[in-house]
Order: structure tokens, then sequence, then C-alpha cells
């Protein structure tokens, strides 16, 4: 075996522990309350917040490959992954300290939001392996792989930060501050 063929390897084998482990963790933390902690109410718009932000850059990172800056497009896309590392930690410490909100919103209105959120959920465990894949294929030099799954993790990744926007909105009116 080569010594890129053992890098890959590796890799593989790191990607496929994360993804078990980052959804695993965030379930098992998510029904932890911390006792004795004020609540962090002011976490869901700042982390609303990254995943705007993450979205841009995502479309941003997009651009500056087509124009050829190779360089500006990496630096956006580990900026990315860290926006959605914080976003997560974020994210996993307002629940452990705060009540989950539910949605208010009656009739066709609660269905679409269900939709989303449940789109949502789904597709931000999903794209845990799909980052770090295409991540890994850039950084083993194996464009031709990144590419064919950028353009899968690309769509995914980005209808994730923006529905984590929509569904902050929807449920914005039903926070208890």
């Amino acid at each position: 075996m080569n010594e890129l063929e053992q890098k890959e390897k590796k890799f593989n084998r790191l990607i496929t522990i994360v993804s078990i482990v980052i959804p695993l963790v965030v379930v098992i933390l998510f029904g932890v309350k911390l006792p004795n902690v004020a609540p962090l109410s002011f976490l869901p718009p700042i982390y609303a917040s990254v995943n705007g932000l993450t979205a841009i850059l995502l479309i941003v990172a997009v651009v500056a490959i087509k124009n050829g800056n190779k360089k500006l497009h990496q630096q956006i896309m580990v900026t990315c992954i860290g926006l959605s590392l914080a976003f997560l930690v974020m994210y996993v410490a307002y629940h452990m300290t705060s009540d989950s909100t539910s949605f208010g919103g009656e009739g066709l209105i609660k269905y679409v939001y269900l939709f989303i959120l449940i789109t949502h959920i789904i597709l931000s465990v999903v794209i845990i392996p799909l980052v770090l894949i295409t991540f890994s294929k850039a950084y083993l030099q194996q464009f031709e792989a990144h590419r064919k799954f950028a353009k899968i993790t690309f769509p995914i990744w980005l209808y994730v930060a923006i529905t984590g926007v929509v569904v902050y909105l929807m449920i914005s009116p039903y926070y208890a501050y």
C-alpha cells in the first residue's frame, strides 16, 4: 500500500468515527440539562447568523474556485468548517441550558415548518461525512474526486445552512425570553 492510500485509509477511518460520534454526542448532550446555569437564551440568533454567514461564504467559495482562486476557496472552506463547529457548540450549549421551544403555528404552516425542520436535521447528519470526505479529497490533492464530491456536498450544505436560518426565523416568535 502506497503512502497516499495509507493517508486515505486513515482519513476514511477518522471520517467514519467523527460521522458517528458527533450525532451521538449531540443526541446525548441534548438530553443533559446543566443545573444552576443561566439559560443561554441569547444564542439562537447568534447561531442562526452563523448559519447565514456559512451559506453566504459557501457561495463565495464556489465563485472563488470558478474564478480560479484556489487559495481563497480553500481559506473560505476552512472558515465554513470552523463556523459549522462554532454553530454546533453554541447549539448544544443552548439546549443544555434551555428548554426546547415548540413551534406555535397551526395549519399548513406547521407542516411546512416540520418538513423544513426534519429535512434540516436529517441532512445536518448526512453533511458531516460529505464535508469531511470532500475536504480530505482536496487535502490529498485528489481534485477530480474532490470536485465530484463537492457537487453533492455543496447543495446539501447550502440547504442545511439556509434552512437553519429559516427554522430560527419560523420558531423565534415562540422563544421564551
